[in-house]
């Protein structure tokens, strides 16, 4: 008995910990909710990107689009037709099929690349002898291949407007101290079944609540590896790409930040792209992420605490590097508030004060993060939000669970993984003729 009490006591303790995180992640995503209610309250936002540089075509820079690709098939080719029709000067655009791919992607890819090419284009399949660095290492090998000093990255899936780079670059070139600029990503397949519904829900308050109110608050935001721009001087200031992290583009932001530049959040136009549509694709797609973000906090944090920055910025900029540990807190969480449950005999009402003050703090985050999205989008009817939204929670736990022993992994041991692709899902991706 007395054993029981003991275990019981420490798992509670555990419990107690892991509430704590959860709250303390709720509390940063209603620090952003208070911002837009400020913000909409005095009809002011607290900061907009400087004006655009209206440039001549004579004034334009040259530009490396990069398209990271590993076993993409067609989607790869399909890939470069999209971004061949860029309007940009073609004496300017640069373009990069960055290839590790083991299967017959190389070949469709060659295909187009020399169909392209015989159009005039400056297109180059550029091949590796290896993944080393994986898609870090792609980008790092690709920009030894051509000098110019924008870079734009897009993955294999996503297919900027025509007019993306007439648009964006001018604000990148406007700010002196920009480093990169991340447009707003839409997602073409997210009405294709609830998990695509549920990403969509939840990607869409991540780019209009999180990034977009973070840039606006002057805090460290992402750049979430896609749909984006890079000035080369400030990766190199940075210490260039690096392959020690899966989540090399937080690892760049954070160093970058670190070497006094900063970034850029663009709403309009978006960049579409795909989510996974499969439970087993996603729970890659987010474990990969996870694993990513504690080894960039595991490298950077100690860095961003001994920097120069105002403790508020450090606060905030942690809170972001620390997002993931979401996941483990809900794991943990789970699993010791079952357990003392059992221990108690079932007994659950103890732990009620705590469970409902947790179902309030979810209730109030799911619903301000992501309604206002979903109206300023225009994504449908307020029937399909609730049917969508109620799936959010369940869905956030169950990704907790499946991932929380891998993440602790690399919390602990610093764990190097496999870059695992996302697999795309071709009939979605949408294609361009030449």
């Amino acid at each position: 008995m007395i054993l029981i009490e003991i275990l019981r006591s420490i798992l509670e303790v555990i419990l107690g910990i892991a509430v704590f995180g959860l709250v303390a992640v709720g509390v940063s995503f209603l620090i952003l909710i208070v911002i837009n209610i400020i913000e909409l309250a005095t009809g002011k936002r607290w900061r907009e990107p400087v004006p655009p540089l209206k440039l001549s075509d004579a004034e334009l820079p040259h530009v490396l689009v990069q398209i990271p690709a590993f076993n993409e098939g067609k989607i790869a080719a399909d890939a470069l037709f999209a971004a061949a029709t860029l309007d940009w000067p073609q004496d300017k655009l640069h373009i990069q099929l960055l290839d590790d791919s083991t299967d017959e992607t190389s070949e469709l890819a060659e295909a187009a690349t020399q169909q392209l090419r015989a159009q005039g284009f400056d297109v180059l399949h550029i091949r590796r002898d290896d993944r080393d660095g994986f898609k870090a290492g792609a980008l790092a090998h690709g920009m030894t291949k051509n000098d110019a000093p924008i870079v734009a990255l897009l993955d294999i899936d996503f297919r900027a407007p025509r007019g993306w780079l007439r648009i964006a670059v001018p604000y990148l070139l406007a700010d002196p101290k920009a480093g990169f600029l991340q447009s707003r990503c839409e997602f073409s397949n997210y009405r294709t079944n609830w998990l695509t519904r549920v990403q969509g829900l939840m990607l869409d308050a991540h780019y209009v609540m999180e990034q977009a109110t973070r840039y606006r608050a002057g805090w460290l935001f992402q750049f979430n590896g896609t749909g984006g721009l890079w000035r080369r001087a400030a990766i190199e200031a940075a210490g260039g790409w690096m392959g020690d992290s899966l989540s090399e583009d937080l690892d760049l932001v954070v160093r970058a930040e670190l070497a006094g530049w900063h970034g850029i959040f663009l709403m309009d136009p978006a960049v579409p792209g795909l989510v996974p549509d499969r439970l087993d694709h996603w729970r890659v797609q987010q474990r990969r992420w996870s694993n990513g973000f504690v080894q960039v906090a595991r490298k950077l944090l100690g860095d961003v605490w001994s920097s120069d920055w105002t403790l508020g910025r450090k606060i905030s900029a942690s809170a972001l590097i620390l997002i993931q540990a979401f996941y483990l807190c809900a794991a943990t969480a789970t699993l010791a508030l079952l357990a003392c449950v059992v221990l108690r005999g079932f007994n659950i009402v103890p732990y009620l004060p705590m469970i409902e003050f947790l179902l309030i703090l979810i209730a109030i985050v799911a619903l301000s993060m992501t309604l206002l999205p979903y109206l300023i989008l225009r994504r449908g009817s307020v029937w399909q939000y609730l049917t969508t939204v109620v799936s959010v929670p369940p869905m956030m736990i169950y990704m907790s669970v499946s991932n929380a022993p891998s993440i602790l992994k690399t919390v602990f041991r610093g764990s190097r993984e496999s870059f695992m692709r996302t697999p795309k899902s071709h009939q979605n991706a949408g294609t361009q003729e030449f």
